[in-house]
């Protein structure tokens, strides 16, 4: 059975810049890969992994991008209109893997609570203004109807009003939502826990020594939040060369109940590809693209926003 595959990459470090990344996109879309992790790797170390979304699937825009963002510098309303706009461009082939972090200087300067610290706390409510940020356009209130004179429905339209203990954000957006009604958002477990992540994460990514109950443990966290496992794809991260073998793997999914792979590769631009053609070969069926990243991932449309 096919399984969902994400790649990650630090484009702009050493050794994969942006010529590179572009020759590594162009095959990842040929194989069927699901998406592209862009990994942040801090100031001066990386590019802005947004801009790198954005300049990748320009040219190839049949596979999906996963830009890395923290919470530290980065305001949730700033980064809904950023991820947001690039979903809209990409007809609806982006996500996010928000990282767990400190705050930023425009949040900071109304915070609500000056005394919550919590990383992950924090990811949590940051995860819940984003999704509800992300719907509080829909793409239904574009009329568009010359003869009346109306652009919008703003009826349609509502603010979320969002205050708890470290963001106050009133919105809405000044944009509609994409053709997979939000962007993915992916959350990493280690810093977080399943209960953190159950409310909003539509993909849930483990690294190999903690994959172990991870599916159990993740099932148990949704239930309690009124959702359900096939809600979220759970992939395993795995660092992987030419002959990694797919068996393996599979067998490691199988035990796990993964639904895919997080693929960490090893070496340059060169192995990479090698990497791509050898073994995702054996994994997923590039036959058919999948229309957004959601199908791509396996997962059901967007469903509402738990609160």
């Amino acid at each position: 059975m096919s399984k969902a595959i994400q790649l990650a990459l630090a484009v702009g470090a050493s050794p994969v810049q942006l010529a590179d990344a572009a020759a590594i996109a162009a095959v990842a879309e040929e194989v069927g890969v699901a998406a592209i992790r862009l990994v942040d790797g801090g100031a001066g170390r990386t590019l802005d992994p947004t801009v790198v979304g954005a300049y990748l699937a320009g040219i190839h825009g049949r596979v999906g991008y996963v830009a890395e963002v923290p919470t530290t510098h980065n305001a949730p309303y700033n980064t809904a209109r950023r991820v947001l706009s690039l979903d809209r461009a990409t007809a609806g082939r982006t996500g996010i893997a928000l990282r767990a972090g400190s705050g930023d200087e425009v949040s900071e300067a109304t915070v609500p609570d000056p005394s919550a610290t919590d990383p992950t706390q924090r990811w949590t409510e940051y995860a819940l203004v984003l999704t509800r940020l992300w719907e509080s356009f829909p793409r239904a209130a574009l009329i568009g109807d010359q003869a009346a004179g109306l652009v919008i429905d703003d009826a349609l339209i509502e603010p979320i009003n969002h205050e708890a203990a470290f963001y106050r954000v009133a919105g809405p957006l000044d944009g509609p939502s994409s053709a997979q009604g939000r962007p993915v958002l992916v959350a990493d477990l280690g810093t977080l826990d399943p209960v953190a992540v159950a409310r909003s994460a539509d993909v849930v990514v483990v690294d190999r020594e903690r994959a172990a109950g991870a599916d159990a443990a993740l099932a148990v966290a949704l239930r309690q939040v009124g959702r359900s496992r096939e809600d979220v794809a759970l992939l395993g991260r795995v660092e992987v060369g030419p002959d990694t073998p797919a068996v393996e793997l599979r067998a490691w999914a199988a035990e796990h109940r993964l639904n895919g792979f997080e693929l960490v590769p090893e070496g340059g631009a060169a192995a990479v590809v090698a990497m791509l053609r050898q073994l995702v070969t054996q994994i997923v069926d590039p036959a058919a693209f999948p229309p957004t990243l959601r199908t791509a991932f396996g997962l059901r449309e967007v469903a509402e926003v738990l609160t």
